[in-house]
């Protein structure tokens, strides 16, 4: 029999990122897919600009912006007529607090393939054709038997298994929601008589709506379709077939000499809008589409998964390391359900707006629109309701306040080198800020305590490089203005990038308790 710490089911981004936030954090991980292969296809496409931060502070965002569309080209056309052609987000721009302005257009193979390069870094690789068969739990340990007749004891287990989890099932987890029809098709094409230089829209309010994305570096395109006929008396469509979409395309784009061949990947959407109502089982846990499916309408799919894994990781690794309370792990549920439950909503209206851009009032809209907000790249999602989050300052109504997004910000070491906040957030532990040179003495009483767990810096705006006790210098006052420091603050990071406290000066009592209670707070 052999052991392990955390045995993740399921090698898509929710399970990878998963895996490599526990092998960078020191965990003893293994991860396994029933799949024969990893399965190159484009699926979800999109990388939200907070799952840009996430990989950020994995270490691997710069290979994943060479790899995608950063501002790119929506062409769209209503009943024939072009309606809308150019980059819907040309007017959003890294600032010093959102580097990441925009979402990346990649497909989805690329982003799991650059995950699991990670994971090789740390000696972890994913374990394909290996299906898990059934498991038990104690209060100890999980023991979980493969279809190879393999029995695996694991402190923890996670479900990262799809739609159709078999960890779901096992848990027997309520998976509340709703089933409509088959409503869209999609599937990865080549195409010819198309530059490739645009995500392609047509939308014909009698017959549908289809649509093309290219990739860079890849001779595929994603074809979409909403047909509005072809619907049997249960609702669902024709089978995917290379045929069906050409056909589609013809009658709905009626664009001569645009042909599509060498389909690599046919499929269906079934309108899914379902999730269980928590996450955590004891010693197993659910995470991504295996906690919550909805349709792939926003965008929101593989970034949820790739955030529920962040928000999970670093709390399995201080729980297994001996330095949180057990009960940390229960508010991974605490923070990611009702995260869920905004996503499961926002992906139903975002289908009802494909839906109406069929209508001539679509047409006033440029038909289907991808929307880019703050929201929308799940910047301004965050869990001010958490046991985690304590605010011991008021705040203003637009300052960040616990349980937010961190924001990043442009400043320099003491010896004047360039240095980004983020840059001090990529590392396993906490981030202990403090603004001020006042600040000084409780950073220095938290690492006296705490140095295992947390990295404390300094932050000041002097000119000067040679500040004694400044780490980092906010030498434009980006740094100030973003965190709205008008006095001398503590603001605890946590390791996934969100505020946990903010304290006044003065109060490394209060970040001690919190280190300290980390879970039973």
């Amino acid at each position: 029999m052999n052991s392990t710490n955390v045995l993740v089911v399921g090698a898509g981004p929710t399970g990878l990122t998963l895996a490599v936030e526990l092998a960078g954090r020191g965990v003893a991980v293994r991860i396994v897919d029933r799949a024969p292969e990893h399965f190159v296809s484009s699926r979800g496409k999109g990388l939200a600009p907070r799952s840009r931060e996430v990989f950020d502070n994995l270490g691997i965002q710069d290979k994943v912006d060479r790899s995608g569309w950063h501002h790119f080209a929506f062409r769209r056309w209503f009943n024939g007529e072009l309606v809308a052609d150019g980059d819907q987000n040309d007017n959003l721009h890294p600032t010093p607090g959102i580097p990441y302005d925009v979402g990346i257009i990649l497909p989805q193979w690329r982003v799991e393939e650059t995950l699991r390069e990670k994971l090789t870094e740390y000696g972890v690789t994913v374990e394909f054709a290996t299906e898990l068969a059934e498991f038990s739990q104690s209060t100890e340990a999980v023991t979980a038997t493969l279809a190879s007749g393999e029995r695996i004891v694991a402190d923890y287990l996670v479900g990262c298994d799809g739609g159709r989890s078999t960890v779901r099932k096992s848990v027997e987890a309520t998976f509340e929601g709703e089933s409509g029809p088959q409503g869209m098709l999609v599937g990865d094409v080549r195409v010819e008589g198309l530059e490739p230089d645009a995500w392609y829209m047509w939308t014909d309010s009698t017959k549908g709506f289809v649509a093309l994305c290219p990739f860079p570096d890849w001779p595929a395109w994603q074809f979409q379709a909403v047909p509005i006929a072809d619907f049997n008396e249960n609702g669902e469509l024709p089978p995917p077939t290379l045929e069906y979409f050409q056909k589609l395309l013809d009658d709905i784009a009626a664009v001569p000499g645009v042909t599509m061949s060498d389909p690599t990947w046919l499929s269906t959407y079934r309108v899914n809008v379902r999730m269980a109502d928590r996450f955590r089982f004891d010693r197993v846990f659910l995470a991504g589409d295996a906690a919550h499916v909805h349709p792939p309408t926003g965008g929101l799919g593989m970034n949820t998964g790739i955030q529920d894994a962040h928000n999970l990781g670093w709390k399995l690794a201080l729980v297994l390391s001996g330095k949180a309370d057990q009960a940390l792990l229960d508010t991974y549920s605490q923070e990611r359900v009702p995260i869920a439950e905004w996503t499961l909503g926002v992906s139903a209206r975002e289908l009802t707006v494909v839906a109406d851009s069929l209508t001539d009032e679509g047409k006033k809209r440029g038909g289907f629109r991808p929307r880019a907000d703050l929201q929308q790249g799940q910047l301004a999602l965050g869990y001010d309701w958490s046991p985690l989050a304590h605010n011991l300052v008021e705040r203003g109504e637009d300052a960040p306040k616990a349980g937010d997004r961190a924001p990043d910000s442009p400043c320099r070491t003491a010896a004047g080198e360039p240095i980004r906040l983020f840059d001090a957030f990529r590392q396993p532990n906490f981030t202990l800020l403090g603004f001020g040179r006042q600040t000084r003495a409780d950073l220095d009483a938290v690492l006296a305590e705490h140095a295992d767990i947390t990295t404390a810096r300094l932050v000041d705006m002097s000119p000067s490089t040679t500040v004694d006790g400044v780490d980092i210098i906010d030498f434009e006052g980006h740094a100030h203005r973003e965190y709205a420091v008008s006095e001398p603050l503590l603001f605890l990071i946590r390791p996934d990038g969100h505020i946990g406290l903010i304290a006044p000066a003065g109060q490394s009592a209060a970040v001690l308790d919190y280190l300290d209670n980390l879970g039973k707070n």
